[in-house]
């Protein structure tokens, strides 16, 4: 594979899932440092790096910051159960749970239930409030139950990235 190579996700060379292990831990690492560590020029990290952010493989680059430190003090997992499962349901849905900012996450799934919601408040009157709009006024929706986050014990973000 050259370092040019159009990325797929079956694509990735130990070089490139080495560069993300270090990447996901810290994507501040300088360059030349995750060059030495992967036994590239820092010249083959960079182009590499920049391929896998043009292929979406790197979605994004972002400060993740811990809400205990914030006055975001809520945080609640929400199951959604919709009143039924099609498309014309469940688009909708899905548009509503991913324009709305408190909405950390939002998962799709199976079992039972419609969605999982990660949502972030700056106290329980924010989150009642959000509640009416995004479920009790919510036609969509059958109904839903929260569970209110009393210690995050992890909250990872890294990406476990076999070695081939």
């Amino acid at each position: 594979m050259t370092d040019r190579h159009a990325y797929s996700r079956r694509s990735l060379d130990p070089f490139d899932r080495a560069i993300l292990r270090i990447i996901q831990r810290d994507n501040k690492t300088p360059q030349r440092m995750i060059a030495d560590a992967v036994n590239l020029s820092t010249a083959a990290v960079q182009r590499r790096i920049a391929a896998m952010e043009a292929a979406g493989i790197i979605a994004q680059n972002v400060a993740i910051i811990d809400p205990d430190t914030i006055p975001f003090a809520i945080t609640a997992i929400v199951e959604v159960h919709l009143r039924d499962e099609r498309a014309a349901t469940v688009d909708p849905a899905k548009a509503l749970f991913s324009e709305t900012p408190e909405v950390q996450q939002c998962y799709y799934v199976t079992g039972g239930t419609s969605f999982v919601l990660i949502i972030v408040t700056s106290d329980i009157h924010a989150y009642e409030a959000l509640t009416r709009k995004l479920f009790a006024t919510n036609d969509l929706v059958h109904r839903y139950r929260t569970l209110i986050v009393l210690d995050r014990v992890k909250a990872a973000t890294e990406i476990v990235i076999p070695e081939a």
